[in-house]
This record gives C-alpha cells, sequence and structure tokens, in this order.
C-alpha cells in the first residue's frame, strides 16, 4: 500500500508530516511519497539521524505551498507546483493509493473534485468524520463540505455512510439516522422531511439499515452508526460536540487539581482519564475521510502532530482497501431520485 503526504499541509508541517511518514512505515508496513519542498523534508530528517529516505519513503519536489490565506476554490490552479496539487495529480494518475493532508480543508476539496473527481453519479463529495459516541463511535456524513443540500444529496450521504461505517468501522449492517430535531417522521423542515422518506423507501428495499429520525443527545449515547445531514447542521453537531468535550475535560482537571485528596483521587482513576481523554482526541482517528471522490482522499487536522499523522496514513491505508468506492460505484444508481421526482422538485 503506497500514501501520498502533503508535507508541507498543515501547521506543524514539514516536521511532524514527516516524523508521522517514519512511524507509519515503520509500524505499518506502507510506503509512503511525501510530496513538498525537499530541502525542508530532507533537513527533517538529518534531524531524525537520516542522510536519506530510508526505504519504503520517496521526496516528490513540489516548490509552491498552499497557505490557509490561499483562496481555497482556486488556490490550487493558482499555484499548479504546490504539494497539494503535484499530490492529488499523483493519485489521480495511480502513483499511489490514497492521498492525506492536513492543510486546507477548502482547498483540498476544491482540488480532489476537480483534479480527482467525483464518483460517477455521486453529486457531491462529504466530509465523513468518526465522532465519540457512546458505541464506539460513529460516521457523521455531511460536517461541512455542503451546507446547503437536496433529499437527493442526503440519500448518497446515507449510502456512502453506511458503506463506510460497514467496511471501516467494522460494523454490520449499520444503523442509519437522520439528525432531526424529534424522531417523528413529520419533524425538521421540507428537507428532512423529505429525505425521510427516501431513506424509508431504501431501508424497506433493504438497501440500508435505516432507524429513522436521531435527535443529537440519542447520536451521542451511541442509537445509531452513521449520522446523516446536511453540512451546515452537521458542523454545528460535530463543532458541539468538540467544544462540549474540551469543556468537560478542563472541568475534570480542574477538579482533580483542587487539594491533595482530590489528587490523590486522580492517582486512582488515572486510566478512566487516559482512557476519557483517548476518545475525545481527534488524532486517535487521523482525519476525516472525503467520501464520494474517485480515490481515497483524508483531510488530517490542521493541528496534527506525527502521531495524528501517522493514524491519518492508517485511516487511509484501510480505506483503500476497504472498497468502499467499488460499493458506492456499484450502487450509485439506488441512490439517485427519480427524473420526475427531480422535476417536481424543481
Amino acid at each position: 500500500m503506497k500514501i501520498i503526504v502533503d508535507a508541507m499541509g498543515g501547521d506543524n508541517a514539514p516536521a511532524s508530516n514527516v516524523k508521522g511518514a517514519l512511524a507509519a512505515i515503520r509500524e505499518q508496513g506502507v510506503e509512503v511519497i511525501l510530496v513538498g519542498r525537499g530541502e525542508e523534508i530532507l533537513q527533517v530528517l538529518n534531524e531524525e539521524g537520516m542522510k536519506e529516505p530510508p526505504a519504503g519513503m520517496e521526496i516528490v519536489h513540489a516548490s509552491e505551498v498552499v497557505e490557509i490565506c490561499d483562496n481555497p476554490a482556486t488556490a490550487f490552479r493558482e499555484k499548479k507546483d504546490s504539494s497539494l496539487t503535484v499530490g492529488l495529480n499523483l493519485l489521480k494518475d495511480g502513483k499511489g493509493d490514497a492521498f492525506v493532508s492536513a492543510g486546507s480543508t477548502g482547498a483540498l476539496l476544491a482540488a480532489a473534485t476537480l483534479i480527482v473527481k467525483r464518483i460517477k453519479g455521486i453529486r457531491r463529495a462529504a466530509m465523513a468524520p468518526v465522532v465519540p459516541t457512546g458505541n464506539g463511535g460513529a460516521v457523521l456524513i455531511d460536517c461541512g463540505a455542503t451546507a446547503e443540500c437536496t433529499p437527493e444529496y442526503l440519500l448518497q450521504f446515507a449510502f456512502m455512510g453506511s458503506y463506510y461505517a460497514e467496511r471501516v468501522l467494522g460494523r454490520p449492517e449499520p444503523r442509519v439516522g437522520l439528525l432531526n430535531i424529534g424522531a417523528e417522521p413529520s419533524k425538521g423542515t421540507e428537507l428532512q422531511q423529505k429525505t425521510y422518506a427516501l431513506l424509508q423507501e431504501a431501508g424497506e428495499q433493504g438497501r440500508i439499515h435505516f432507524t429513522g429520525n436521531v435527535e443529537g443527545k440519542e447520536a451521542v449515547y451511541g442509537a445509531v452508526d452513521v449520522i446523516v445531514s446536511d453540512g451546515y447542521s452537521g458542523n454545528i453537531f460535530l463543532k458541539t460536540m468538540e467544544g462540549t468535550g474540551g469543556f468537560l475535560a478542563k472541568q475534570l482537571k480542574a477538579m482533580f487539581k483542587k487539594n491533595l485528596i482530590t489528587k490523590l483521587a486522580a492517582l486512582l482513576v488515572s486510566g478512566g482519564i487516559r482512557s476519557f481523554k483517548k476518545i475525545l482526541d481527534a488524532g486517535e482517528v487521523g482525519g476525516t475521510a472525503f467520501i464520494g471522490i474517485s480515490k481515497p482522499v483524508i483531510k488530517a487536522h490542521g493541528s496534527s502532530d506525527d502521531y495524528a499523522i501517522k493514524n491519518a496514513i492508517r485511516q487511509a491505508a484501510k480505506f483503500a482497501a476497504s472498497g468502499i468506492i467499488e460499493d458506492i460505484t456499484e450502487n450509485v444508481e439506488h441512490m439517485r431520485l427519480p427524473v420526475q421526482v427531480k422535476k417536481e422538485e424543481g
């Protein structure tokens, strides 16, 4: 398995990206192509005691870097020799099995869509992070790629999320829920109501395991394996979860540091605290999959350290080996609205 890594993407590039790649080669047995400014990549390797790339690592030079301040819609075109553009072209040309970047989310999505292309028949690619829930995590799709959606988009998100949960998370017959303000089919806006009908029909046909609407709190408790949402609502849900987790962690830390007795108590439950922090740590998952693109693309968090990059590479390799893209390609005809329905909606 060969993973292409944007060595210049992210707050801690290229150091964390190079170190993460080294760890992935050593621990996972993958090959890595690092794309970026060759002299900076070699400098990091020198600091790690290496005069040249180790076995399993290749460097492809790219002189430019897509910055956060660049226009995400056009940056990859304006900077054709950027690590982002060069890396995605390598993926498109079959030089690697998947692509990982901790750079600009908008630029990565735009470039992946226009360089690598979407799977034929898929209307929009979706960002699908695995969020911590009571059942060990759930796929949230979409979390921000498409703010304004149609029922057809959400229908496709449900299918794609279901395949990802089954293939990557190992959930047989993953339970699919539509994020909403109540469990009743009549709840929500026209978008949710029409989507509910489509998902219910897909469930009755045995194509997905649709369990109905799911409220935010029930989703967090672990009621479903796939949380289907438009990008606007999904992003709010995700950021609220992240904020709540951070707030709880901060409060626990303050509580255990209060006095000598609480510090002793902290020692007694230190294992549980570490497990709690691990559940909330985005670096454990590694990144967010862009599902619907014709080849695997993983967006790592902008602040990723080498541990997170290593895990993003692991996730990319698992995505590439999973067969999800083949599943979507083979079943895309079941994810489309009938022409008559489209005319009525138009």
